[in-house]
């Protein structure tokens, strides 16, 4: 779930990272169809294996900390492809089969039709999608929107094709009297060709809670036995419900379906406006189940139903083994997230379907998310500093169990936190024999409940400034993990802070750093 931004390509990338070609081959065929569409970039395809001196460009919108509107107003003068990007979650997380540059790129191509693959954009990035898509029609200069590609079959243990592979186990890394439940989650991967290394994510579809599929079965009045059509092929109503579609939140072109199915006056008024991010604050978050039961004269068939709603998108976890160390299995770190309702409790897809639903012994559909530049020094010399807060210490997991095996004598310093070091310290016993066995040079922790105060990493790097600095002189890497909005964007600013005290760098600390996510040697994957 990296979110460096990549130097953007010479011509637009409409052929997915993901899509089973070759680098050369995906270049050559992101040409034929700039060149086809009328795309900006070269008249003619560049010949495979040919290189060209690409012009950088800046993304000033590509900060998951900044707030929607003032993305868009950074990137209102550019070219639409950019301001549709900047209606994207800026992570990079590759949920969507895409980085946000090239998922932009591909809906206004029309390469690609469907505006709700940005899992942590949510209602809000679909809809400013299906807005700005309307208003910047006029840019088109008589050039139509092109009928989405024709996808070639996707190899097998992708996203569009995902493997098989088995759940070993989930077990707490939180300790009772916790506040959290964090979930230490094994895969098998022997019967796959998976592959990955350190730094990389795995795609899980999940299945939703099988009470709320019930409940929903229920209140349609349907056993889940139906069959039904989707994708072509005849399967069970539950198996759809569970595995396929989202119900957790509806689209706008459900609650429309929704409305239309409806007897009620006050109910159609209602759901159009939800459909259009208006109405009942309370439902501004509904799943499918509130919807149906909120407004109890609709009435809706199956087939209206299931096409209406979204395709279930998959959730992405940064992998938490090198598989150096665990050969042909993969590990996450898993916090299942729950809250409660205003009628029952309310489970995250993902995360509690690894922590509750699924079983040892299971086969999940998953696949290897690549990462876009975030990953262990390929210098075995080089120092290593890593600030992963809660479970975003799970890459820096990984990327300590690669150091080990691989014999690297780089330095490594860890800053991580949590709530309490009592029952929140994740991964205790394995951190403290990487710090007897010296692979762990330095661990600063920051546990924010333990004292009045509350304490956070950032606090800690404050304290280190002097040191911390000597390390980033030494040719140290710099990783962050974690929240994008508050825990990433504070120890940015702390480190710009320190390169500005320490380094003497004043006004020139974001250059400084800048300089550094050139180089690399400053990388997040955050969330």
């Amino acid at each position: 779930m990296n979110a460096i931004t990549p130097i953007p390509p010479l011509v637009p990338s409409i052929i997915p990272e993901n899509a089973p070609f070759s680098a050369e081959q995906r270049a050559w065929l992101n040409g034929f169809f700039a060149a086809y569409l009328g795309l900006d970039g070269p008249a003619s395809s560049p010949a495979i294996g040919s290189a060209a001196a690409e012009p950088e460009e800046h993304f000033p919108w590509h900060d998951a900390a900044l707030a929607m509107p003032e993305r868009l107003e950074l990137a209102k003068d550019r070219k639409p492809e950019r301001q549709l990007m900047a209606a994207m979650a800026q992570l990079d997380c590759g949920q969507c089969g895409y980085l946000c540059q090239t998922y932009a790129e591909a809906v206004w191509s029309g390469a690609e039709g469907d505006m709700g693959r940005c899992v942590p954009g949510g209602k809000e990035t679909q809809r400013k999608l299906k807005e700005m898509m309307a208003t910047l029609e006029s840019q088109r200069d008589g050039n139509p929107l092109a009928a989405p590609a024709v996808k070639a079959v996707a190899a097998l243990g992708t996203r569009d094709r995902p493997a098989l592979a088995t759940l070993v186990d989930a077990y707490p890394l939180t300790r009772p009297g916790s506040e959290k439940d964090v979930r230490h989650v094994v895969f098998d991967l022997s019967t796959t060709d998976l592959t990955y290394e350190a730094g990389d994510s795995l795609g899980v579809y999940a299945r939703k809670n099988p009470q709320l599929v019930q409940a929903v079965l229920d209140r349609l009045g349907a056993s889940g036995e139906e069959m039904v059509g989707f994708d072509g092929e005849a399967l069970p109503l539950r198996q759809v419900l569970l595995a396929k579609v989202d119900i957790a939140r509806p689209s706008d072109e459900c609650m429309e379906f929704l409305a239309s199915r409806a007897f009620n006056e006050e109910d159609v008024r209602q759901l159009i406006a939800l459909s259009r991010g208006e109405g009942p604050s309370h439902l501004a978050e509904a799943d499918l189940l509130d919807l149906l039961m909120a407004f109890p004269s609709v009435m809706p068939s199956l087939p209206g139903l299931l096409k209406s709603l979204d395709r279930l998108q998959p959730r992405l976890y940064s992998i938490a083994s090198s598989p150096k160390a665990h050969p042909r299995e993969v590990h996450l770190t898993v916090s299942a997230v729950r809250w409660d309702g205003a009628d029952r409790q309310r489970t995250g897809v993902g995360s509690c379907y690894l922590a509750d639903f699924a079983k040892p012994g299971d086969v999940v559909p998953v696949f290897i998310q690549k990462s876009h530049g975030f990953g262990v020094p390929t210098n075995d010399e080089a120092p290593a500093i890593m600030v992963g807060p809660g479970t975003g210490i799970a890459p820096f997991r990984a990327f300590l169990e690669e150091r080990e095996t691989r014999g690297a004598k780089g330095r490594n310093w860890l800053f991580f936190g949590d709530q309490k070091r009592a029952t929140d310290f994740l991964y205790e016993d394995q951190v403290a024999d990487w710090q007897r066995q010296g692979v762990l040079t330095r661990l600063d922790t920051a546990f924010s409940r333990d004292q009045a105060e509350k304490i956070y990493v950032q606090h800690r790097m404050r304290e280190n400034a002097v040191e911390l600095w000597s390390w980033l002189e030494a040719g140290a890497h710099f990783y962050v993990c974690g929240d994008a909005k508050r825990m990433a964007k504070d120890v940015e600013d702390t480190l710009l802070q320190i390169a500005a005290e320490q380094g003497g760098k004043g006004e020139g600390a974001r250059a400084w750093l800048d300089g550094l996510v050139r180089s690399g040697r400053y990388q997040r994957d955050v969330y």
